[in-house]
């Protein structure tokens, strides 16, 4: 921003030197407002441009498997076809994935955000209006029914709770969900992916292996989906879409 205000500066003085010096006075007032459209424009651009890369960063490099959520629609519609008609998605920036989702024809979406929103768009705080996505500590009993969604999607938000809670989180998101659980966590080596703001967090991240996930998942009895892990392999390497984080492709509790 400092490199803008001196080019700023420079345009703003420049001009008058060049018209005392080099401009005949009958064109000076077509020359100064053609500068003065001129800075104006470049700074309507330069605010645009900062807004957009204001909103763009939040889904881009605050939390990676949001990112890999919206990368990955393609190959989920793929390997679960019907089942991705009414989706929950759990996880920071879920406004973002909800948005996503919602632009899919024949595809209902949801979300909960389980973390501060104070700095949502517009966007973000219409779908909380209008009770798309709700506010919840996912530490807790979700509100909604058994088998609400057909399929609950989770993303980052498991990375930020200990064993403890996981006991609880994981098989009440099975339990809301009908066809299966997707879940996007951080890989342990991502070290991009443990910078956290503790204090809207509550703790830190904690990448865990895959071997550790896998054993985690039978101690507390939720079952590998075995047909939608070979359909969304298949799917991946046809498109040659490759994930920055961990997939992992759970039934649901029946």
């Amino acid at each position: 921003m400092d490199v803008v205000f001196l080019l700023l500066l420079c345009l703003l003085t420049l001009p008058w030197f060049v018209t005392c010096c080099f401009v005949p006075f009958c064109f000076l007032p077509i020359f100064q407002l053609f500068i003065y459209l001129f800075i104006s424009s470049l700074v309507f651009f330069i605010g645009g441009f900062g807004s957009h890369l204001e909103s763009v960063s939040r889904v881009e490099g605050d939390y990676l498997c949001a990112r890999e959520v919206l990368r990955a629609i393609p190959v989920l519609q793929k390997a679960y076809g019907d089942s991705l008609h009414k989706v929950l998605h759990v996880g920071p920036d879920t406004c973002y994935v909800v948005s996503k989702f919602l632009k899919e024809e024949e595809t209902e979406a949801w979300g909960i955000e389980p973390y501060d929103v104070e700095d949502a768009d517009g966007n973000c705080k219409a779908l909380i209006l209008k009770g798309i996505v709700r506010m919840a500590d996912i530490k807790f009993p979700l509100p909604y029914r058994p088998k609400s969604f057909s399929l609950v999607i989770v993303s980052d938000a498991l990375d930020f709770l200990s064993p403890r809670y996981l006991n609880k989180t994981l098989p009440d998101l099975a339990r809301v969900s009908a066809d299966g659980i997707v879940i996007f966590t951080g890989f342990p080596d991502n070290q991009k992916a443990k910078v956290a703001d503790v204090s809207k967090m509550g703790r830190a991240a904690k990448m865990r292996s895959s071997s550790w996930w896998v054993r985690f998942f039978l101690s507390i009895n939720l079952e590998e989906n075995e047909t939608a892990s070979k359909k969304f392999a298949q799917a991946s390497t046809k498109s040659s879409y490759i994930s920055n984080c961990q997939i992992f492709h759970l039934k649901s509790l029946h």
